[in-house]
């Protein structure tokens, strides 16, 4: 049998690079857990490496990206878990605001399309849900349509009458 000696130094480098590429993922989630994080780092009262609860109760609506983020259920996030819930709780927060803004587009719409009602002097800023109208009307009767209007808009918890007669 004969072998040819560029074909199996070919093979050896190819079987060689690949194994290197397998291991590399390995190593980059090792190099991970030592990678510096300043926030985990501050939470981290105890200096354990990992994060409870009650470590994390000072971040204002983590506690859903806490448990969706705590993979192993272990009611403790290591430092691949707090990054991710740190992701979770962005797009959550990013989405409430992209809630209120579409609830002040519909609000808008609807103030336009009120018959009966001059909107354009009326100003919407809604947040959390919670419509704050502003701004001036003709008489109290474009107030009420105004305000009627807006709690008529699917999503709208409560609206807050800020507006002026004159």
């Amino acid at each position: 049998m004969t072998f040819n000696r560029a074909a199996v130094r070919a093979s050896v480098i190819a079987f060689a690079a690949s194994a290197g590429l397998c291991a590399a993922p390995a190593l980059a989630a090792d190099a991970n857990e030592h990678m510096p994080n300043a926030r985990f780092d501050a939470l981290d009262q105890n200096k354990d490496g990992l994060l409870t609860r009650a470590e994390t109760k000072d971040l204002h609506g983590f506690g859903a990206a806490f448990d969706a983020a705590d993979a192993n259920k272990d009611g403790k996030l290591d430092r691949d878990e707090f990054i991710k819930a740190e992701s979770i709780h962005d797009r959550m927060v990013a989405g409430k605001y992209v809630d209120d803004s579409v609830l002040t587009a519909r609000v808008k719409t609807a103030l336009l399309t009120a018959p009966e009602l001059k909107s354009l002097d009326v100003s919407v800023q809604t947040q959390n849900g919670v419509v704050l109208l502003s701004g001036f009307v003709h008489d109290e009767g474009q107030r009420q349509k105004a305000v009627t209007a807006a709690r008529g808009v699917s999503g709208v918890s409560s609206v807050k009458d800020a507006m002026v007669v004159r």
